[in-house]
């Protein structure tokens, strides 16, 4: 049991989505597995078998794709126990600019690793970790995206069904900090978002361990207080600061606005097992 209320079991499922990453070209292959052999379709795609381990399984899939194995939330193994309800399955999506560190935030919650070679994500990727946050087993569904701009046409099908939103930036790099609106509002139309106000967005300033930062805590805390009331959390990668504690804030938000939701009462709602008691009569 860690503090707050949170254990982690241990377990950690990798499934479907972008084990490639782009190191500067535009070509992608469809759901290639880490260290299958590439061959040409013929459509400016590479193709490949997947080659499915019994551990941990990568593969890259787009919205055109019609495998089987496509992002759907299609589960490559079958779901545990603690994911057969819709509410013990949480997907949370990570956005944000190219570079800023959201690939190295998954892989560091869900792995307990840090990779200094990462290139950046083509598509989507995601991976799965169970947890248990308030005594409630959760399994998280964490998907990390794309954040090129060429890229928005093979990410922004994939914010539909979001439970919660991670906006990231880097405090290295002001840019990402003053596109984090850009990024709110295109999840927010992509996703169908109808409650905005309401919907768990967290944000998270990355690279907490640059000592050369471009933006203060002070000014990140102030755009989350302008933009929705938003939770902020300074993180790092690299040494794990605070990368725990962001996402399962996330989880107790989702879960709060759940709760919320089942104690509402319907008042426009009809009986249909009232009967009529009235002496009256059709003629």
């Amino acid at each position: 049991m860690t503090p707050g209320g949170v254990t982690n079991s241990g377990h950690m499922s990798v499934i479907s989505g972008s084990g490639a990453r782009d190191s500067g070209g535009t070509g992608a292959p469809c759901h290639r597995a880490a260290g299958a052999p590439r061959r040409d379709g013929g459509d400016g795609f590479s193709r490949s078998e997947p080659a499915v381990t019994a551990d941990s399984t990568r593969f890259q899939c787009f919205p055109h794709c019609r495998c089987s194995r496509a992002p759907r939330l299609t589960l490559l193994d079958p779901p545990s126990s603690a994911m057969t309800s819709k509410s013990s399955l949480l997907k949370v999506i990570l956005l944000g600019d190219g570079g800023v560190g959201k690939s190295s935030l998954m892989n560091r919650y869900v792995t307990n690793k840090f990779d200094t070679h990462l290139f950046h994500t083509i598509g989507v990727e995601f991976l799965n970790k169970e947890l248990e946050v308030d005594g409630r087993t959760v399994t998280l569904q964490i998907w990390d995206t794309a954040g090129q701009e060429r890229f928005r046409s093979l990410r922004t099908p994939f914010y539909r069904g979001s439970d919660c939103c991670l906006l990231t930036f880097s405090v290295d790099d002001g840019q990402s900090f003053h596109n984090l609106a850009n990024w709110k509002k295109e999840f927010t139309y992509y996703a169908d978002v109808k409650d905005p106000e309401n919907f768990p967005f967290v944000v998270l300033g990355n690279k907490l361990d640059v000592p050369e930062r471009q933006v203060s805590g002070e000014d990140a805390r102030q755009w989350c207080r302008e933009n929705g009331g938003h939770p902020y959390f300074e993180t790092s990668a690299k040494d794990a600061t605070n990368v725990a504690s962001a996402f399962e804030e996330a989880v107790r938000r989702v879960l709060a606005l759940d709760d919320r939701a089942e104690h509402l009462i319907p008042t426009n709602t009809v009986d249909l097992h009232r009967k009529n008691h009235s002496n009256s009569s059709c003629c």
